[in-house]
């Protein structure tokens, strides 16, 4: 299996970044996982901001030259992981931009006709570790789970991946946060995960 680490906070002297590094120790031991790249968006310098223009049309991101190693990196993954925070009740602007310009048509899904496209990324799986100020049971009671209906159906079940889980950590700014167990928690996951 090879897994793709997309990370998205601006400080390595955070708890996104333990989780991140939880990721990649976990990973480094499971006989499963034959490759690790990791993407760390802020550090890559990403643009985030969508252009279109004369020279850049929507319809042709697919081919975009400036975004090939990343469309790579997405076929090459078995496993893709976002380590991000929920700020707003959603993923950070960073993260939403690469996804804006890396799910594109004819990469991520192909329009046919009916409802529903056909989505392209099938055979992956998707791995969401996030982390909030607020309490763990807000996104559910407040939100209505918007965070995660958003980004389990309508970004990767309609780009034909199915298998998404979820570590959706709150509390993460309290001394009471069980900051410990919950990297640990990531940790043994990748330890251990098979597919």
């Amino acid at each position: 299996m090879n897994v793709l680490v997309i990370y998205t906070y601006p400080n390595h002297e955070s708890l996104s970044h333990a989780f991140l590094e939880k990721v990649i120790q976990g990973s480094k031991e499971n006989s499963n996982i034959k490759g690790l790249q990791v993407l760390d968006l802020y550090e890559e310098g990403f643009n985030p901001l969508l252009v279109f223009n004369e020279h850049k049309r929507r319809r042709d991101m697919h081919r975009d030259p400036q975004l090939e190693k990343y469309r790579n990196q997405i076929t090459w993954a078995d496993k893709i992981v976002f380590i991000y925070p929920i700020w707003w009740g959603r993923p950070p602007a960073m993260l939403m931009g690469y996804i804006d310009q890396l799910f594109s048509a004819n990469f991520a899904y192909r329009d046919k006709k009916g409802l529903f496209p056909e989505g392209l990324l099938k055979g992956k799986s998707v791995v969401c570790v996030s982390t909030m100020k607020g309490p763990a049971k807000y996104p559910l009671l407040w939100l209505n789970d918007a965070h995660k209906f958003l980004m389990k159906r309508a970004l990767f079940n309609f780009v034909g991946i199915k298998k998404v889980k979820f570590f959706e950590f709150g509390n993460m700014e309290s001394p009471k946060g069980k900051q410990i167990q919950k990297l640990e928690k990531v940790y043994r996951y990748f330890r251990k995960v098979a597919s």
